[in-house]
């Protein structure tokens, strides 16, 4: 007689090993899953700390306008009492004549102790210029003044960057998140004023020179939006916009999509174009 054997497999193998397999995949994708919940969790703290630092230079900028517009209050009454010595120094040599030689003496020390005043208040307003400017680069992040300057802060990436060319028109070009038209292109004294749209809202900036930003905040950023200007030519202008990469409702979707563990919470990259200078 033969022998047959049947090889059987036992049903606890048979179903034990795609269980096996179902938990290592469940364990996986909820690692995943916290691990995109701490990386959301670490975007929102450094959110966080940029907008308290970003509230510091706000208020440091609102001091530094208060001194200068009180120092430019103080040379305008400084200029009224120079032009009163100097209507006094004219009526002086007639009172010579009359026979008080040493007045003449006295108008003279006078005049060189406010002009002193006067040269010490502007080297004040200037230093505080300056550190106008500073307070703004450092909010910014950086100024370029050219394509390469350009180049260096975009590999950061930080913020996105928008070259523009412009030439005079009551028409808005759109360039980013702003829209911009430019209404006048002083070439001799290298300025230009702007009509800016922004939010469905009208700004007029005049008298921008160049390499000077001019920051709005857009509706959906706490980070300020600049418009720099780097060359300027007889009704034509050069520069390019600088804006925040995310907005407040997308960081918020990100922040919400890790908590549902969602797999992919990024959002996409606002859509960029840079222009080559010719």
């Amino acid at each position: 007689m033969e022998d047959y054997s049947i090889n059987t497999v036992s049903p606890v193998v048979k179903f034990a090993a795609p269980l096996m397999a179902a938990v290592a995949v469940a364990i996986a994708g909820v690692s995943y899953a916290v691990h995109e919940h701490h990386a959301a969790e670490h975007l929102t703290a450094q959110n966080q700390q940029m907008t308290t630092e970003l509230a510091s230079t706000r208020s440091q900028l609102t001091d530094l306008t208060a001194r200068v517009n009180a120092m430019a209050t103080q040379e305008q009454q400084q200029a009224a009492a120079q032009q009163a010595q100097q209507q006094q120094a004219q009526v002086q040599p007639i009172v010579h004549r009359m026979g008080k030689p040493h007045a003449g003496r006295v108008v003279d020390s006078r005049w060189k102790k406010m002009q002193t005043q006067l040269d010490k208040q502007e080297q004040e307003i200037e230093q505080t210029r300056g550190d106008l400017a500073s307070t703004s680069t450092q909010l910014s992040g950086g100024i370029a003044r050219n394509h390469g300057e350009l180049m260096v802060l975009e590999a950061k990436g930080q913020r996105n960057y928008v070259e523009f060319d412009l030439n005079k028109d009551k028409q808005f070009q759109r360039e980013g998140p702003v829209g911009i038209s430019l209404r006048k292109a002083n070439v001799k004294h290298q300025y230009a004023d702007l009509q800016l749209m922004v939010d469905d809202r009208s700004l007029t900036q005049k008298h921008v020179n160049l390499d000077q930003p001019v920051m709005f905040y857009a509706a959906d950023s706490e980070q300020p939006t600049e418009v720099v200007i780097n060359t300027i030519t007889k009704d034509h202008i050069h520069g390019y916009v600088s804006a925040p990469k995310y907005g407040k409702s997308e960081l918020a979707s990100m922040s919400d999509a890790a908590d549902s563990g969602n797999a992919n919470p990024a959002p996409a990259t606002p859509q960029r174009r840079v222009i080559t200078p010719q």
